[in-house]
């Protein structure tokens, strides 16, 4: 079959998206083809908003309009206790949850040697940095239980192990080889509260 040039260039680019395969993509296209204009200029909107509005924390590195996020500048959060992330994902996640009020740390992924993924390639340095300039008390090693997770989460405790600082990571209530964007409000929730000291 032979589809028009625009049409197909259109579902070649959302196929690229994590999780969309070229019938997704091709469904979505249609959708797009068929929406009303307003409908297609909202979303088109949204899209250029994306880029144009949002932004890393400076501080934490979640997604934000301002220099710092909501969260860092929240007066109700205990900003003596500081989460650790894979990906900002793993933020929105945990605040589903509605158990945590400490802040959080986002490491732009982890460890992965095989990928090419290095200690320079994530935001340790920064969270080396706030441990030292910050009142954090307690750490919580929020990484997903897979390979490169813990491999992560051993690299970080092992730079803390001269410090005077409670290190804890969550309770096993999440599978391995799980992610945290894919699990349940309930079991993230306990998973928080249950966190266990290394």
């Amino acid at each position: 079959m032979i589809i028009s040039d625009p049409l197909r260039i259109a579902i070649d680019e959302f196929s690229r998206f994590p999780g969309i395969g070229r019938k997704t993509a091709q469904r979505l296209v249609l959708h797009l083809l068929r929406a009303h204009q307003e409908d297609y200029d909202r979303f088109l909107e949204s899209l250029r908003n994306i880029k144009d509005k949002l932004r890393y924390c400076n501080k934490c590195f979640n997604i934000t309009e301002n220099e710092i996020c909501e969260i860092c500048s929240s007066d109700k959060r205990d900003n003596k206790i500081l989460c650790v992330v894979e990906e900002i994902n793993d933020v929105i996640a945990i605040e589903k949850s509605n158990e945590f009020k400490g802040v959080y740390h986002v490491l732009g992924g982890v460890l992965s040697p095989l990928n090419g993924v290095t200690h320079e390639d994530l935001k340790i340095d920064e969270l080396m940095n706030r441990i030292s300039n910050e009142d954090i008390q307690e750490l919580i090693l929020a990484l997903n239980p897979d390979t490169e997770g813990e491999a992560t989460s051993l690299h970080i405790f092992n730079l803390l192990k001269d410090r005077k600082l409670k290190v804890t990571r969550l309770a096993r209530g999440i599978p391995i080889g799980g992610d945290l964007e894919f699990a349940d409000e309930a079991t993230i929730g306990r998973a928080v509260l249950n966190r266990v000291e290394l």
